[in-house]
């Protein structure tokens, strides 16, 4: 709402403002989307528990397939390889379908982000079945995490980089994290600067229907 009256009021009185005012008004308007985007995400947060869907059995590959679709237009512009491993096809797992959507979503759109500069993302997503679970990954070739930063990167407002660099609220693997927990599962990472990042995560096996 405050960042359409601050366009409501750029355009209504623009032949009134000079170049300074304009540009306060932007640095306005930019920090009420980036405060929309974080409250947005922080409600996210706080709803994985007390809002999810039921934890049934279901099969990988939709929620794969819509995440992809969600960040069509992301792939799109980055000109992305994005690969995806056989065993996802038939994998089958206990899951809320929404989160486990969201959960790829938000692997495979930090694999977009974080890419090298003129550098083509190849993106791939595996999984294997283990016992009484399946393990998934999605690895790329960007610009990886140092070792110390491992386990800050999944707590809430915690960014490796200025916000110039790379867009975002620095909630979303604090998000991914909590829908794993939600699913009695893990999450934990590979990953070197300038040497890719691949996220790992377990789910547990559901039974495919007969």
């Amino acid at each position: 709402m405050v960042s359409s009256y601050l366009s409501l009021l750029e355009r209504r009185y623009s032949d009134q403002l000079d170049e300074a005012a304009r540009e306060f008004i932007g640095f306005a308007r930019d920090g009420a989307k980036r405060l929309d985007r974080l409250v947005l995400d922080l409600l996210e947060l706080s709803r994985v528990n007390r809002c999810g869907e039921a934890i049934t059995a279901m099969p990988i590959m939709p929620a794969v397939q819509l995440a992809l679709t969600n960040l069509g237009m992301a792939i799109k512009d980055s000109g992305a390889t994005i690969t995806v491993d056989d065993a996802i096809r038939s994998s089958w797992v206990m899951g809320d379908p929404t989160q486990v959507m969201r959960l790829f979503q938000n692997l495979i759109g930090n694999a977009l982000k974080y890419r090298k500069p003129d550098v083509t993302p190849i993106i791939r997503i595996d999984g294997r079945h283990l016992d009484r679970h399946w393990e998934f990954s999605v690895g790329d070739n960007g610009i990886g995490i140092a070792p110390e930063y491992f386990e800050r990167i999944f707590g809430i407002f915690q960014r490796l980089h200025a916000r110039e660099e790379y867009d975002g609220t620095g909630i979303g693997l604090a998000i991914s994290k909590k829908i794993i927990e939600r699913h009695s599962g893990s999450i934990w990472l590979a990953s070197m600067p300038d040497d890719g990042t691949t996220f790992y995560f377990t789910l547990p096996e559901g039974s495919v229907p007969t």
